[in-house]
């Protein structure tokens, strides 16, 4: 009996099979690749949203922890405001670098001690907005500090200082410094008598005790520490938002809170 062996032909895939399989696997990669990217790109825009929301919040809180720990202390202004900087007096936790903790408590009552209490201290702080066509909205919201301070003497250097520092920066004063957050500007207005204003108003000076240079013991417009503060700021576009924030703080020992 003869056997027939068929031998059957081993047939590929055409040219145009691969080619269009090619094609699919190519749109497919396209796809992925958009899809990552857009992932990736979407990360990115929160992680910078959060940056600067985080950034502009710490800006926020320490203005407000400022203005809570003004110092009021005699003969020495804890408020100061002149139409561009705001200086602040406030306490401080650390004591100067030269502090002698063996100082007695008469040695602290000295006429050229600011501190009333052994290991006490104070700091100068001052806020601005400064121009910078090269920022978000125009310019910066800025901060500057001194060291912990204890003399008189010491403390009237860093508040001048301040001063200078928020008119004609230089090298030397921007030591201080801390960009906070970029602003298109700020508005500051104060509570004084039942009634916001703003604070350069003679109508919100009150009398006040004579005080060093000013034996009439009335203050100059901005110089009295309110019972509140309005803070305005034009937030330009970006990835915190846009437009104005509003926040007001209130003089933690005023009883009745400003309408």
């Amino acid at each position: 009996m003869r056997v027939q062996r068929t031998t059957r032909a081993v047939q590929g895939f055409t040219l145009i099979e691969v080619l269009v399989a090619i094609s699919v696997m190519a749109l497919m990669s396209l796809m992925v690749w958009r899809g990552l990217d857009g992932m990736l790109r979407t990360q990115s825009s929160l992680q910078t949203r959060a940056d600067e929301v985080r950034t502009l919040q710490a800006g926020l809180a320490q203005w407000q922890t400022d203005l809570d720990q003004l110092a009021e202390l005699p003969g020495t202004p804890s408020w100061d405001w002149d139409g561009r900087v705001l200086r602040l007096t406030r306490r401080s936790a650390e004591a100067p670098a030269n502090t002698n903790t063996n100082t007695n408590t008469t040695a602290n009552n000295d006429a050229n001690t600011v501190a009333s209490i052994p290991g006490a201290s104070v700091r100068v702080v001052a806020w601005t907005w400064r121009t910078d066509p090269g920022r978000p909205g125009g310019g910066d919201w800025l901060r500057w500090q001194s060291g912990p301070l204890s003399q008189r003497q010491d403390w009237q250097t860093a508040w001048n200082t301040a001063q200078q520092w928020g008119q004609t920066p230089n090298d030397s004063t921007r030591a201080g410094q801390v960009q906070i957050h970029p602003l298109s500007g700020w508005q500051l207005f104060v509570h004084r008598g039942g009634s916001w204003a703003n604070p350069l108003s003679s109508d919100v000076v009150t009398p006040n005790p004579a005080q060093a240079g000013n034996p009439a013991g009335r203050n100059t417009p901005g110089q009295t520490t309110p019972d509140g503060v309005r803070l305005v700021l034009r937030l330009p576009p970006g990835a915190a938002g846009t437009g104005t924030l509003s926040m007001d703080w209130v003089r933690p020992t005023l009883s009745g809170a400003p309408s």
